[in-house]
């Protein structure tokens, strides 16, 4: 669970009251795996961040209708040669596309690994859920298929 401040509105002449209220994050599970009453799982906080933030690394930019930006877009990065520039320019890209498209994760590091003989790459990202002090780290590979 996460806590957010605000500050109440009342009177302007006296002192603002500052409180605190709990917002749970909640998305649905992308498995789409059902419960055996028939409904579909959730999943809430860090895992709900962690699933959208390792969404945003998988897709591409144009895939997702009427947010054409939205992605990070690395499967170009798998055809390239390596000329050590790449590892640099997708840390940046990583970086950006999840301070973009998910204001519920702060990026603490991006580390990434590339192995251009077998056409591949490993993507270790290290983030904070925004108002907690949970940090999560997720570790995607991506591979050529043919």
């Amino acid at each position: 669970m996460a806590r957010v401040f605000s500050l109440e509105d009342g009177n302007l002449n006296k002192r603002s009251i500052l409180t605190a209220r709990t917002i749970s994050y909640k998305d649905v599970d992308l498995t789409f795996a059902k419960k055996p009453n028939k409904d579909i799982f959730k999943k809430e906080d860090a895992a709900a961040v962690k699933q959208s933030v390792k969404n945003i690394i998988l897709t591409n930019p144009g895939e997702k209708p009427f947010r054409p930006f939205y992605g990070a877009g690395l499967t170009q990065f798998l055809f390239e040669n390596d000329d050590g520039l790449d590892v640099t320019e997708i840390q940046e890209t990583v970086f950006e596309s999840i301070s973009r498209d998910e204001p519920r994760a702060e990026v603490l590091g991006v580390k990434v690994i590339t192995n251009p003989d077998q056409n591949s790459l490993k993507v270790r990202v290290a983030f904070r859920v925004i108002n907690t002090s949970t940090v999560e780290e997720i570790s995607i590979d991506l591979t050529r298929l043919r």
